[in-house]
C-alpha cells in the first residue's frame, strides 16, 4: 500500500485568505512548491485515508484574497479575490481546499468572514461534485487558561485529549467560538465536506512578523541588554511557520479522521530562555518577545496526534533556541540585510571624515576612524575604543603601539557583531599595501601564496579615492579655521610633511590601491572640487549610485507598501496644492491685469480729455477773429444774397463782399 501512495495526484486548487500576510503568505508560498499528496510519500501503512485522491500528475494552484489591494498581487498565487462575500462564494465554490487563518491579528471582521465562510460552503453541500476541505487555523490562545494536566505535576503537558477541558483566553473567545462552529459543520456530511481545526503556537521564522519590531531593534543597537518581563518562568508555545505550512500540506495530503490539531514544536522554552540564550550566545540578532505574549501565555502543550498521523519534515522541531541561527539567517535574507563595506582613501584634508559620516549616516554603518594621539584622557592605557552609534573612532596613542598590536585592533573591530552585521566605512586606513595585508589576510588561508589571501568577511567591497591638486589641498587648509586645523594637526610644516608622505607612498608600484586591483576589487576615483561642492553633494552622488539604495535594514513589504502609500498620498496632495496655488495665481494675475487694463483705460480717457481742452484751448483765437471780422461781413451778404436771389449765388457774394468790404 505504501507503494501505491507514491506519485503524483491530481492538481487542488487551495483557497488562503490574505495571502499577501506574513503567516498566509509563508503557507501559501510553502503549498504552491508542494506536489499534491507528496506528504504520503513515508508514511507508515495505516491503511487507505478517507477517500483518496486518484494518482494523477499535478500540485496545489493557490488562489485567495488579499488585504491590501493597492500592493501588488503575489507571484505564487494564481489569482486574487475580491473580499465582497458575494463575489467571493462562486470562488471558494471553485477550490477543492479552503483555508482560513485567523492565528494572528484576527479581527473581529475576520472570523466573521471565516465563520460565514464554513456557513456559505455547508449550505451549498449538495451540489459538491467532489468532497472539499475547510481548515480553520486559529491559536493555542484558546487554550491559554486551560489547568494543568496534572494539578501536582505542572510538567506533564495539555495533549488534544484534553480539548473538552481546555479553557480560552478572555480575549480569544471569538477564536474558540469560530473552532466549534468550523467543528460542527464538518461533521454533517463528510464525504462532501471535510473540516479541521490547526491551534497555531507563536509563529517565528522566514523574516518573522510578531517578532519583528524587536529583532529590528535589537539588530540596530537600541538596546544595552533584553529585558527580561516578569519572573520569565512562563512556557511560550512556538512553532516555525514553514512548519505550520507542512502540518497544513499533511491535512490536504491525509485528510485524517482526527479533525483537531495542536501544531507547536518540542521546545516548551520559558521567557528566560529565549531571552538567556539571545543574551549570552554569540548570534547575529537578540530575540525580544513581545510583553502582551509573556503574560498572556505560560502553557506547556505537546501535538500528540499531529505526531503520530502526519509525515512532517521538521524545520525547527526542537525550537526557536536550538534552531536560532538559523533563523537568524532567514531573517537577514529576507529582511536583506547585506552588510555594506565601504574604503574611503585619498590624500589628508581631501574631506574623507566628511564623506564617511555622511556615507554611515545614509547606509546606517559604522565609521571607523584610527587616529593617533599623543594621550588618552592623560591614562597610560595601551589603547581606547571610542563608540558612540554608529561612530566608531579608534584612538592609538602615538609610537605606544606595535604595529601588530594595531592591525589585531583593526581586524578585531571589522570582525565585530556589529561591523559584520552592519557594514563599515573605513576612513584613510590602510595607508599601505603592507597595512592591507596585514589587516584584511585570512588566517585559515596559509601558506600565504604570492597572491594576498584575503578574509571575504571583511574586506571592502568599495573602494573610493577622493582625489585632488596639491594647490587646492593646500588652500583649502589655509582657509580652515585655526582651531579646526591645529586639532587635525594641519599647521603649514605639519599638512606639508604629511602631504608629501602621502604622494611619496602613493607612486610605488606596490600601493594601497594597487593591493585592492590585484584582488579584483577596482578603486573608484573621484575628483573633488571642494569650491563648487562645498557640501560634497556631487561626490556623494557618485558613490551612492555606484552602491546603490541602503542595505543595512530595508523597510519591511507592509512599510514599503505604506510608505508607497503615503508617497502616493503626498503627490496626490501636493498635486492638489499645486493646482489650488496655480489657480490662486491665475486669479491674482486675471486681477492684476484688470486692474491694469482700468487703469490704462482711465489714462486713455484723460489724455482724451486732456487732448480736447487743449485744441479748444488752441482754437479759440480762430474763433473770436472769425466772429469779430469774417462772420458778420459774411452774415450781412448772404442776407442780401437771399434778397436778390441772384443765378449765381457765389459770384453774387464775392462781388457783394468785394466792393462793400472795408479793411480794418
Amino acid at each position: 500500500m505504501a507503494n501505491e501512495k507514491k506519485g503524483n495526484y491530481r492538481t487542488k486548487r487551495v483557497f488562503v485568505n490574505n495571502i499577501d500576510t506574513y503567516s498566509s503568505k509563508c503557507i501559501a508560498k510553502f503549498l504552491s512548491s508542494c506536489v499534491v499528496g507528496g506528504s504520503l510519500e513515508e508514511a507508515e501503512d495505516d491503511g487507505p485515508a478517507e477517500d483518496e485522491p486518484t494518482p494523477q500528475d499535478g500540485t496545489f494552484q493557490i488562489v485567495g484574497t488579499v488585504s491590501n489591494n493597492e500592493g501588488r498581487n503575489p507571484s505564487f498565487a494564481l489569482e486574487c479575490y475580491s473580499p465582497k462575500r458575494d463575489q467571493l462564494l462562486p470562488s471558494l465554490l471553485e477550490c477543492d481546499v479552503v483555508v482560513y487563518n485567523i492565528s494572528e491579528h484576527a479581527t473581529a471582521e475576520l472570523i466573521d468572514e471565516a465563520t460565514w465562510a464554513i456557513s456559505a460552503l455547508h449550505s451549498d453541500i449538495d451540489s459538491f461534485a467532489s468532497q472539499k476541505i475547510f481548515i480553520l487555523i486559529s491559536s493555542v490562545m484558546t487554550w491559554a487558561m486551560s489547568k494543568p494536566a496534572d494539578p501536582n505535576d505542572p510538567e506533564i503537558p495539555l495533549t488534544e485529549d484534553d480539548y473538552r477541558r481546555k479553557r480560552h483566553h478572555p480575549n480569544f473567545k471569538e477564536h474558540t467560538n469560530a473552532e466549534k462552529t468550523v467543528l460542527k459543520l464538518g461533521k454533517t456530511k463528510k464525504s462532501k465536506l471535510s473540516s479541521y481545526v490547526v491551534a497555531a503556537g507563536v509563529q517565528y521564522g522566514m523574516g518573522e512578523n510578531l517578532l519583528h519590531y524587536f529583532f529590528k531593534t535589537s539588530w540596530l543597537g537600541e538596546f544595552a541588554r533584553v529585558p527580561v518581563f516578569g519572573p520569565g518562568t512562563n512556557v511560550i508555545p512556538t512553532i516555525h511557520v514553514n512548519d505550520l505550512a507542512g502540518v497544513i500540506q499533511n491535512v490536504i495530503d491525509h485528510k485524517p479522521k482526527i479533525h483537531y490539531f495542536i501544531a507547536v514544536d518540542d521546545s516548551n522554552n520559558t521567557f528566560e530562555d529565549i531571552v538567556k540564550v539571545n543574551r549570552l550566545s554569540q548570534t547575529d540578532i537578540l530575540l525580544i518577545i513581545s510583553s502582551l505574549l509573556v503574560k498572556f501565555v505560560n502553557l506547556r502543550i505537546e501535538p500528540i496526534f499531529l505526531k503520530e498521523t502526519f509525515n512532517l519534515h521538521w524545520v525547527s522541531e526542537a525550537g526557536i533556541i536550538d534552531n536560532i541561527n538559523r533563523v537568524v539567517e532567514e531573517y537577514k535574507l529576507l529582511r536583506l540585510l547585506l552588510p555594506i563595506r565601504i574604503c574611503l582613501l585619498g590624500p589628508p584634508a581631501v574631506g574623507k571624515s566628511t564623506v564617511a559620516e555622511k556615507l554611515c549616516k545614509h547606509y546606517k554603518l559604522h565609521h571607523i576612524n584610527l587616529k593617533e594621539e599623543e594621550a588618552v584622557n592623560g591614562a597610560e592605557q595601551e589603547g581606547e575604543t571610542v563608540l558612540s552609534g554608529f561612530m566608531n573612532v579608534i584612538i592609538i596613542p602615538a609610537g605606544r603601539l606595535s604595529d601588530g598590536l594595531v592591525y589585531r585592533i583593526m581586524r578585531d573591530k571589522l570582525n565585530s557583531t556589529p561591523c559584520r552585521n552592519h557594514g563599515f566605512v573605513l576612513d584613510g586606513f590602510p595607508k599601505s599595501y603592507d597595512q592591507a595585508k596585514e589587516i584584511f589576510y585570512d588566517e585559515l588561508d596559509y601558506p600565504r601564496s604570492k597572491m594576498p589571501a584575503y578574509n571575504k568577511k571583511i574586506i571592502p567591497e568599495f573602494i573610493f579615492s577622493l582625489e585632488a591638486s596639491d594647490d587646492f589641498l593646500k588652500e583649502r587648509v589655509q582657509n580652515l579655521p585655526e582651531s579646526v586645523a591645529e586639532k587635525m594637526h594641519y599647521s603649514k610644516d605639519e599638512y606639508l610633511t604629511r602631504l608629501k608622505k602621502f604622494r611619496e607612498a602613493n607612486v610605488e608600484d606596490e600601493t594601497v590601491l594597487n593591493y585592492f586591483d590585484e584582488l579584483e576589487i577596482h578603486p573608484e576615483h573621484i575628483e573633488v572640487n571642494n569650491a563648487v561642492d562645498p557640501e560634497y553633494g556631487a561626490v556623494m552622488e557618485k558613490i551612492t549610485r555606484l552602491v546603490g539604495r541602503p542595505r543595512n535594514y530595508g523597510p519591511t513589504p507592509e512599510e514599503r507598501d505604506e510608505m508607497e502609500r503615503k508617497s502616493v498620498e503626498e503627490t496626490a496632495q501636493r498635486l492638489v496644492l499645486e493646482t489650488a496655488e496655480w489657480k490662486r495665481r491665475e486669479a491674482e494675475t486675471a486681477a492684476k491685469m484688470a486692474a491694469q487694463l482700468e487703469e490704462w483705460n482711465r489714462h486713455v480717457t484723460e489724455v482724451k480729455r486732456q487732448e480736447h481742452e487743449l485744441l479748444e484751448a488752441r482754437s479759440a483765437p480762430l474763433r473770436n477773429y472769425l466772429m469779430n471780422y469774417v462772420m458778420p461781413s459774411l452774415t450781412e451778404g448772404m442776407t442780401e444774397c437771399c434778397k436778390a436771389k441772384p443765378d449765381d449765388p457765389v459770384d453774387f457774394l464775392v462781388m457783394l463782399l468785394f466792393l462793400f468790404y472795408k479793411p480794418h
